[in-house]
């Protein structure tokens, strides 16, 4: 039901943000789906990745800030409108969104999509109440 999430901290320094994504691929560790939003000085990358734990593992021998938080993957009609319904019923329920991410899945789920909230088990509720698909995580890290 919750994905693991990948948060890295990635300071602002030319050539960093390829440093740890090289360091992921050398360990054989394939990347889902993923989101940067920088400020001044650093940048948080957020990921969904095919072995959480040996990610973790590795990022911290490195010497990186990283930490794992749990997610909601879910799939949407890939259509005009089609995540606009998953973001109206959670509004209309109540439910705040922190943020929320698309990423490319090798399916034909439809439209997938990241997304965090203060309160996931009301959530991923009122989704499947309103028909929309929540990935289990082994689908989110396959895709």
């Amino acid at each position: 039901m919750y994905v693991k999430q990948i948060s890295v901290f990635v300071e602002n320094k030319f050539g960093h943000l390829e440093e740890i994504i090289g360091l992921l691929g050398k360990n054989g560790i394939d990347i889902s789906a993923l989101s940067l939003a920088d400020t001044t000085d650093f940048g948080i990358l957020r990921m969904i990745v095919s072995d959480t734990e040996k990610a973790l593992t590795v990022l911290k021998e490195a010497g990186t800030i990283v930490k794992v938080t749990e997610v909601i993957a879910i799939a949407v009609k890939d259509a005009a409108g089609g995540l606009a319904k998953a973001l109206h019923c959670l509004k209309e329920a109540g439910i705040s969104i922190e943020y929320l991410y698309a990423f490319i899945g090798k399916s034909d789920l439809g439209a997938l999509v990241v997304l965090r909230t203060e309160t996931p088990e009301e959530a991923i509720k009122t989704l499947r109440e309103n028909n929309i698909m929540v990935l289990m995580a082994e689908q989110a890290y396959r895709l």
